[in-house]
């Protein structure tokens, strides 16, 4: 990366491609320093379908973040969604040798390293592990080992996996615009990070970004991840059933749904129209807005039925005290919250960016910036890894045996290359003898 502190988030999203550009001040809040955005015509419910128009749509996003920061940028934070991630729980063992060394964070680095090697079905690949909780000889509900002295270290933990073919389309993109992947996270993850509080995750709380494509979900309980799903709908097939409801194009549609939308019919009048300008020659068309709603309405319950299909299945649905957070840009659709509570029973607020920024950020405090804000949090998580991460003892250990090895080697075929004429004379000499010897055992049989 360009400079240690600067990071990168890349967000790939179904309508737009976001590109935020941030540093860390001295307080720990995120100075925004430039920001991109192109639209994504390559991308489809989360999933990059066509390559060629979403690398010029990356390279046009990372050209005016770089004008706008005034950095050069060549490694970024990318995020992955769509229909295809699974997530999963999985118990992790690690047998340790005496009682003496304490748990370090190189153990629990181990333990994720395993859980890497578990085996998916064919297709799938592991992007994520999260430790959950861990258990120190039989010694359950541990939140934080390090220090303690213990054999049999266990953990549980949330992966989460992907399509092979998913991930390797978005990487390939990245490469294509010139660019570096620092790492691959989950949306639903990088938008909990920026939008939610370490009290709500503690309480129990419902993440749901609302993007064009899919729709994310995740599940906070106990400070710890519980539940992911990315549901395949989102705003832009809401766009969709006006565009037929109302028969109008899709641009219309677009702006009709910005401007006017509401998720719920009941709270527009029935005299309330619109007039939509008509195609060359013909009349303006009149749309009455509680019609409007009624579309909307209809279409958005459906995705929080399956929102709240994916809370109950979670088994956490009694246990969320906070309730619900909706971001991502479906969240700023007017009576959004009332319509959650009716249909969940719920409390729900709109999640904004606000809580990690710095003054002065006001372009990124929509909802629709929260995963490329989770991004940059998240790379800068990473950061932290890369620098922590030391050589262990055992590490130093094995690499001077492999080098010791390695001279070993060299000197054992100096030594061949160098032998005198002499031993090479004497060892032609043995050869011979044995060859002759031989022959002429052979012929004796032979008679």
């Amino acid at each position: 990366m360009q400079q240690p502190d600067i990071v990168v988030g890349l967000d790939i999203g179904t309508t737009k491609i976001a590109v935020l550009v941030g540093r860390k001040n001295e307080h720990g809040k995120l100075e925004l320093l430039g920001l991109g955005k192109s639209v994504s015509p390559g991308v489809t419910r989360g999933v990059v379908t066509h390559i060629t128009p979403t690398v010029e749509a990356i390279k046009k996003a990372i050209e005016e973040a770089e004008e706008s920061s005034g950095f050069k940028i060549k490694t970024v934070n990318v995020g992955i969604a769509g229909q295809h991630i699974r997530s999963l729980q999985h118990r992790g063992i690690k047998t340790r040798d005496s009682y003496e060394d304490e748990i370090t964070q190189d153990d629990i680095e181990a333990l994720i390293e395993d859980m890497y090697k578990l085996v998916m079905m064919p297709g799938e690949e592991i992007i994520d592990v999260i430790p959950q909780d861990y258990t120190v000889d039989n010694e359950q509900g541990i939140t934080n080992p390090i220090g303690m002295s213990g054999v049999r270290l266990e953990a549980n933990f949330h992966i989460i996996t992907a399509q092979v073919a998913a991930a390797k389309n978005i990487t390939k993109c990245v490469e294509r615009a010139g660019l570096e992947v620092a790492d691959i996270t989950l949306e639903p993850l990088a938008s909990s990070d920026a939008v939610l509080s370490e009290e709500e995750k503690e309480a129990g709380v419902v993440l749901v970004d609302i993007g064009g494509g899919t729709t994310d979900v995740a599940i906070f309980q106990d400070n710890i991840i519980r539940h992911t799903a990315v549901i395949p709908f989102g705003g832009n097939i809401i766009s969709e059933d006006i565009k037929g409801g109302c028969s109008i194009i899709k641009k219309q549609a677009e702006l009709l749904k910005v401007k006017f939308g509401s998720a719920l019919a009941s709270e527009n009048q029935e005299n309330e129209i619109v007039a939509i300008p008509g195609l060359r020659g013909r009349e303006p068309k009149e749309i009455s807005l509680r019609n409007l709603a009624s579309i909307i309405e209809a279409r958005m319950e459906e995705i929080i039925e399956q929102v709240y299909y994916e809370i109950k299945s979670s088994g956490y649905e009694k246990r969320l005290i906070a309730g619900i957070v909706v971001t991502g840009g479906g969240s700023q659709l007017k009576h959004i919250t009332q319509l959650f509570e009716y249909v969940t029973g719920m409390s729900t607020r709109i999640g904004f960016p606000t809580e990690h920024l710095a003054s002065g950020t006001e372009e990124v405090t929509s909802p629709m910036f929260a995963t490329g804000v989770g991004l940059i949090l998240k790379g800068y998580e990473h950061l932290n890894r890369i620098k922590r991460h030391e050589p262990t003892p055992y590490e130093i250990e094995m690499e001077e045996k492999r080098l010791e090895e390695e001279k070993e080697q060299e000197q054992v075929e100096a030594a061949a290359a160098e032998e005198s004429p002499v031993i090479k004379k004497r060892k032609n000499f043995l050869d011979s003898l044995i060859n002759r010897t031989s022959n002429w055992l052979n012929d004796e049989e032979i008679d």
